[in-house]
C-alpha cells in the first residue's frame, strides 16, 4: 500500500504544475469573459457596434471587437511614430483632470510602464523589495518601492511600498512603513510578477 501511496505522490507532483497551470489559465479567461464577454457592458457595447452592419447577435459582437482590434493597431501605428510622446502626453493631461479615475489610471499607467522597456520615464524606476514587518525576522512581504525617497510621519522615516493583489497584479495596497523594514529584493520585476500571477507556484526557491 506504501508502494502504491509513493507512486500516486510521485505522478501528482508531477501533473500538479501542469494542472494548476491550466486552472489558472481558465481562471484568468473567466475573468477576462466576463468583463468583455457577450453578456458584460463591455461586450454589450462591442455588439451595439456591430449591429450597425449584422442583426445576427453573435456576428455583431465578433465584428464589434474586429472593429476595436482594428483601432488599437491603428493607433498603435500611429504611436510609433514621433509623435508618441505627444499622444501620450493628451491622453494622460485628459485623464488627470477627472477625479478618483486619475488615481486608478495613474496605478494602471505605472504596471504598463514596467512591461514597456522603451519607456525611459520615471515610471519604470519601482524596484521590488522585501519588507519584513516588525524588521528583521519578522513575517516577509515582497513588494514594490515606487520611490525611493521616504517621507516623515510622526518625525520618523517611512517609505511606501506596494504590495500587488494575487493572481491579478494590477491591484493591491499602498503600505507607508518604516525604512528600517525595507531591503532590496535581488530579482527583476518580471519574477515578481510570475510570482504574483501564480500565487507562489513559479516564486524563486532562493532569493536575497
Amino acid at each position: 500500500m506504501s508502494h502504491m501511496v509513493r507512486t500516486f505522490i510521485a505522478g501528482l507532483i508531477v501533473v500538479l504544475p501542469i494542472v494548476l497551470t491550466i486552472a489558472l489559465v481558465v481562471w484568468i479567461g473567466n475573468l477576462v469573459y466576463e468583463f468583455v464577454g457577450p453578456n458584460s457592458i463591455v461586450g454589450r457595447l462591442l455588439s451595439a457596434i456591430g449591429f450597425g452592419i449584422t442583426a445576427s447577435s453573435a456576428a455583431a459582437y465578433a465584428i464589434g471587437i474586429a472593429i476595436v482590434v482594428a483601432c488599437v493597431y491603428v493607433l498603435g501605428l500611429f504611436v510609433e511614430t514621433r509623435l508618441q510622446h505627444r499622444v501620450n502626453g493628451i491622453i494622460n493631461a485628459v485623464m488627470q483632470r477627472i477625479p478618483l479615475i486619475r488615481n486608478v489610471y495613474d496605478l494602471a499607467r505605472r504596471f504598463v510602464a514596467l512591461i514597456d522597456r522603451k519607456g525611459g520615464n520615471d515610471l519604470t524606476s519601482m524596484r521590488p523589495v522585501w519588507c519584513f514587518f516588525g524588521g528583521d525576522g519578522g513575517a516577509a512581504v515582497l513588494a514594490l518601492l515606487p520611490a525611493p525617497d521616504p517621507i516623515m510621519i510622526g518625525g520618523e522615516p517611512y517609505l511606501a511600498i506596494l504590495v500587488p493583489s494575487a493572481p491579478v497584479p494590477v491591484g493591491g495596497c499602498l503600505i507607508y512603513v518604516p525604512t528600517g523594514w525595507i531591503k532590496p529584493a535581488e530579482i527583476g520585476i518580471e519574477a515578481l510578477m510570475t510570482t504574483y500571477v501564480s500565487m507562489g507556484v513559479s516564486a524563486p526557491r532562493a532569493v536575497q
